[in-house]
């Protein structure tokens, strides 16, 4: 995510579980902007612009699919490693979960 709501490298490093299902807490939301073509993560007085990468990972939470399921699909999507993508997505999430837009 671009601006402040860039998951740093060195988050929380808290590992979420893969059996967790990730949710994005009350009052935020992922919203698509037509106009500018951008994803957004919406919260009372305050948005986040999401680039194309987390845009990606935040379009796949919908409080149903596990934190596995994201990372298989993202895996398969992209064709890529799934350590890598479990590593990155475990970041930002914990990056998010620590700003408290993502709980699990």
């Amino acid at each position: 995510m671009t601006d402040s709501a860039a998951p740093a490298a060195a988050s929380t490093g808290q590992m979420i579980e893969g059996s967790a299902i990730p949710r994005f807490t009350r009052g935020h939301r992922l919203q698509h902007d037509k106009v500018r073509n951008l994803w957004l993560v919406q919260a009372p007085e305050k948005a986040f612009v999401a680039d194309p990468v987390a845009a990606s990972v935040l379009q796949r939470i919908d409080g149903a699919r596990s934190l596995d399921a994201i990372i298989d699909d993202l895996a398969s999507t992209y064709d890529a490693p799934r350590p890598a993508i479990a590593a990155d997505v475990q970041a930002m999430l914990s990056g998010l979960m620590a700003k408290k837009v993502i709980a699990i």
